[in-house]
């Protein structure tokens, strides 16, 4: 099991901080997510950033294989 856990506009998209998935790849835990605001949750992935147990990634195929957690980092200003 994998927990996503949802930052900025993805949290405010998906209208939850986390949940817990079973899929073998990054795109079969994004498409497990029952978000608040489906039309939007949809367009945001393709801007996020993912940290796969803290690597980076923008691939979706990654696999979750042993994996424990995902952030899911949408762009964002400031910094």
């Amino acid at each position: 099991m994998t927990t996503l856990r949802f930052f900025a506009a993805a949290r405010a998209a998906v209208g939850i901080d986390d949940t817990t998935v079973t899929a073998d790849s990054l795109d079969a835990a994004l498409r497990q997510v029952e978000a608040a605001d489906p039309e939007r949750w949809a367009a945001l992935q393709e801007r996020c950033s993912y940290l796969v147990d803290g690597v980076t990634t923008r691939d979706r195929s990654t696999s979750l294989d042993g994996v424990a957690l995902v952030d899911v980092m949408p762009p964002f200003a400031g910094g």
